[in-house]
């Protein structure tokens, strides 16, 4: 185990592998790192790993030579899983997070070398890796969680090219949405707006009243109507919600595959969600969004490209990273987050003015 401020390559490169088990954003964002990877070596196959079925995602991206995924299948389908992924005998490996699920994927691939970044008091999860980089000192803050993953590979010497993350739809997939949009009735010329209401914390979500509220306003002052999004487990709620709602809204959560969501999300005039997966995919996808925060902070996941405004209390309290105002699971500086406040922010997306501009 090799620990410095820096490393460098000095071995032939011809398979990459890159670890990244953690949610659908950390995926999401990890895509400037296989960009700038594939930069520095053109000719080199890149494989990444990530828990099932985030890496659905990264199915169709021309930088990705192939997606493994570790979950909940049976013992034989992880068996046969792990025993391709060792067959590859990968020349260097990336693990971008810190998690015991992607430390005993990078002990049991083989590579010539299994790089990361060092964390002082995990000797055990440190000795896994053949090299490893510490902290970089702090330099100017960029916006977006790109550099999480970015600064383990600049430790070894691979610059970034890009932050900004950008997901790629295969032309089947697009299809597979439109069908399903034509099959309620829906055009694909941006005649509506993706909604996402829900998280896996409740601390992170809006009222649904609000959403009722907001979903009506958008449709008597814009005309048009609201496409829920979201996974199986969340089909329940839309459906509560689509039928309290006093505008046309449509409920695709649990329609749709990962892909096919992001697919969806493309083709929509914007998107409007709390802080959760769906934002992030509809930003990687290239469509104007707004993403609603709340404890958690806007500036470790936006960019500031215009692309994605932000509406977020004005609490001197927030952002206090608590789950939910003493711990309650609720967050005031969420509830007290008006209609009104998102609409104004809406409509300027929707007229073209410019991006709200956050202290």
């Amino acid at each position: 185990m090799k620990i410095a401020d820096a490393h460098s390559i000095e071995i032939l490169v011809r398979k990459i592998l890159v670890i990244q088990t953690g949610d659908i954003g950390d995926v999401i964002w990890s895509i400037p790192t296989l960009i700038a990877l594939k930069a520095a070596y053109p000719d080199a196959a890149l494989f990444i790993l990530t828990r099932e079925p985030f890496g659905d995602l990264l199915a169709d991206d021309p930088v990705v030579e192939e997606v493994f995924q570790t979950g909940p299948a049976g013992v034989t389908a992880q068996m046969k899983r792990l025993m391709n992924l060792r067959r590859k005998h990968f020349d260097v490996l990336f693990d971008l997070r810190a998690d015991s699920r992607g430390t005993v994927m990078a002990y049991l691939a083989k590579s010539k070398m299994k790089c990361a970044l060092f964390y002082p008091g995990m000797s055990l999860r440190n000795h896994v890796f053949t090299h490893l980089i510490t902290e970089p000192p702090p330099r100017e803050r960029k916006y977006g969680a790109s550099m999480q993953s970015l600064r383990i590979v600049q430790g070894f010497g691979i610059p970034e090219t890009t932050y900004a993350p950008r997901l790629i739809v295969a032309d089947a997939t697009r299809q597979r949405a439109l069908d399903l949009l034509h099959s309620e009735k829906l055009t694909s010329d941006k005649a509506w707006i993706s909604v996402n209401p829900f998280s896996r914390w409740t601390y992170k979500e809006w009222g649904m009243d609000k959403w009722c509220e907001l979903a009506a306003g958008i449709w008597e002052r814009h005309g048009l109507p609201a496409v829920l999004v979201g996974s199986a487990a969340e089909r329940e709620r839309a459906e509560d919600l689509k039928k309290h709602a006093r505008s046309p809204v449509y409920n695709f959560a649990g329609r749709t595959t990962l892909p096919e969501m992001a697919a969806v999300l493309s083709l929509g005039r914007l998107h409007i969600g709390v802080d959760s997966a769906a934002p992030h995919i509809a930003a990687a996808v290239g469509t104007p969004t707004i993403a609603i925060y709340g404890p958690t902070n806007w500036r470790d996941w936006v960019l500031p490209d215009g692309l994605t405004r932000v509406v977020a209390s004005d609490m001197p309290c927030a952002p206090c990273y608590q789950k939910g105002c003493n711990g309650r699971g609720i967050s005031r500086c969420l509830d007290d987050l008006s209609v009104d406040e998102v609409m104004a922010v809406l409509t300027d997306a929707l007229v073209g003015r410019k991006s709200m501009d956050k202290p």
